[in-house]
This record gives structure tokens, C-alpha cells and sequence, in this order.
């Protein structure tokens, strides 16, 4: 009896010091969603700049993201940590401390709904909202293997954040459009990008802003613009409707999908744009198709 006594008086000692000093984290929250760790990580970093005090602290590669929120005088840390499942379904697990009062917060949630667990609980509920309107406003579907299209192009080198894509597609549009229009060159097909470099790392790009045109003897030298020609290649092809800032998220689907068909992709898409987003529809009816050449 003493025996078992004794060994129950360290198992215990062992889990309050565990949980009272070891344990990294305060609390914790978890919900699913179905999209990719790939796009909830970007939701996150988008999402905290509008919240008071939010400030990304790191991440690790799709699966976690570290920011920091403030409420009152108090700052907290979230982590986020993002599993893939199955058939693009993702569980996200928010751990949350509060270093200045970590040791009071893990005793009251011992004994009591805390306003730091109310608070916790509905911070993650507006991080899963903003993506659930999110998800509601684009559309992702892998087509599978085909081709990659093969065109001759006036291009734009570009460098740029992966969120701000669009932003300098928009910076070089007026640049290419009037060399286009002044010197009568002829277009080929809709404009494309061709990303020669993705740091997932950095959340960095480096791409070509590309319009295909007829190839020809007489082109002229321009300024800033190089004539390049884009390869046919095999390639697994996603469709992707929505605002053109965020079809990143099919090269999410992509990946994910060649990972569970064993096939090795570059990692380096191509976007063909259908749609101007300067005039027309809204941008829930734009179309790009967007293709990841396989590895050679």
C-alpha cells in the first residue's frame, strides 16, 4: 500500500509540473476545415494584419504559423499548427500562452470558463469565419496530367511578396500594354505568369508577367521587356475561379494532389488569366488555369 502510495504521489508530482511549468501552451482549440494547410496558413498571415496588435512571428513551412494578438494590456502568442487529413480536409489546433500569466491562467481553467478560454475560443472562431468567406468566394478543382501551353511572349521579370502576385502584375500592366499598342505587336492568347522561383520559406516569388504574341523579324527592342518563349511541358492542371490575388490556392490543391498520386512536380506553376480584372464581372466568375510542370 505504502508503495502504491508513493508512486501515485510522484505520478502526480510528475503531471503538475508538467502542466504548470512543461507545458508550452495554456489552452488549446480545434476545428476542420476543407481546403489545404497551404491556404489556412495564408488566411492566418492575411487575417493578422487586421487584427489590433497582430504580428506573424514565424512560421514553419504550410504546417505552423506563430503570431502574436493583443487584448488589453495582455499579449498572447498563438500557434498554429495545420494537419492535412484526406481529400483536401485540414485539422487546425490554435495552442495558446500567455507568458506574463501562464501559471494563473492553467489554474483557473482547472476550475472555472475563463474570459481567457471565452476569448480564445471566439478569436479562433473569427480566424475559421474569415476562412469560410474566403473559401466561399473562389473555387479550386485539379483537372489532372495534360499540358502546359506553349506560347512566344513579350515578358516582365518580376520579384515580389507571394500575397502581393497580383499587385505587381498590376505594377507592369500599363508598361506592357503600351508597348503592345505602340508598336503594333500582335497578341497570341490571354497573359500568363511563369514563376521561376516560389521560397515558401520567405513567402518570396520571382516570375515572368508574360502576353503571348505573334513572333516576328521586326520585334523592337524595349526597355524592361524581353521576348522569351514559353515551353509546352506535362504538367497536372488545377482551374481556379476567384480574385486573382489569391490563386495561389490551387497550387496548394496541386501540390497536395501529387503527393497522394506519388507525382513529382517542380513546384514552379504557370497561370493562364482569363479574365481583365479591370472591367467585367466580379472577380468570383474571373478563370485561370494553372499548371505545375512534373519533374524531368
Amino acid at each position: 500500500m505504502k508503495r502504491i502510495l508513493v508512486i501515485l504521489s510522484v505520478l502526480l508530482a510528475g503531471l503538475f509540473i508538467w502542466y504548470f511549468f512543461l507545458k508550452q501552451h495554456d489552452y488549446q482549440v480545434r476545428f476542420q476545415t476543407k481546403t489545404t494547410p497551404g491556404t489556412v496558413s495564408q488566411i492566418i498571415k492575411t487575417w493578422s494584419e487586421a487584427q489590433e496588435g497582430g504580428r506573424i512571428l514565424g512560421w514553419d513551412g504550410q504546417e505552423e504559423v506563430t503570431q502574436r494578438l493583443v487584448f488589453g494590456d495582455s499579449a498572447y502568442t498563438y500557434t498554429w499548427r495545420i494537419r492535412s487529413e484526406h481529400d483536401s480536409l485540414s485539422t487546425v489546433t490554435a495552442y495558446i500562452a500567455n507568458n506574463e500569466n501562464s501559471f494563473q491562467n492553467k489554474w483557473n481553467l482547472l476550475f472555472s470558463d475563463t474570459d481567457f478560454e471565452k476569448r480564445s475560443r471566439k478569436t479562433v472562431q473569427d480566424l475559421g469565419q474569415s476562412l469560410l468567406d474566403h473559401l466561399k468566394n473562389i473555387k479550386v478543382e485539379v483537372v489532372g496530367e495534360a499540358e502546359s501551353p506553349e506560347s512566344f511572349c513579350a515578358c516582365v521579370e518580376v520579384e515580389t511578396t507571394q500575397y502581393g502576385k497580383a499587385n505587381g502584375m498590376m505594377a507592369n500592366y500599363g508598361l506592357l500594354n503600351t508597348a503592345i499598342v505602340a508598336n503594333n505587336i500582335q497578341l497570341n492568347g490571354p497573359p500568363l505568369i511563369r514563376v521561376h522561383e516560389w521560397n515558401q520559406n520567405e513567402d518570396s516569388l520571382k516570375y515572368d508577367f508574360c502576353y503571348p504574341i505573334i513572333r516576328s523579324e521586326k520585334l523592337p527592342r524595349i526597355k524592361n521587356i524581353a521576348y522569351k518563349r514559353v515551353f509546352s511541358k506535362p504538367a497536372i492542371k488545377a482551374t481556379y475561379n476567384g480574385n486573382y490575388i489569391t490563386s495561389d490556392r490551387a497550387w496548394y490543391a496541386i501540390l497536395e494532389y501529387a503527393e497522394t498520386q506519388g507525382i513529382e512536380v517542380t513546384g514552379l506553376p504557370i497561370e493562364v488569366f482569363f479574365n481583365n480584372p479591370t472591367i467585367g464581372s466580379g472577380d468570383t466568375e474571373w478563370l485561370a488555369d494553372i499548371y505545375m510542370p512534373l519533374k524531368e
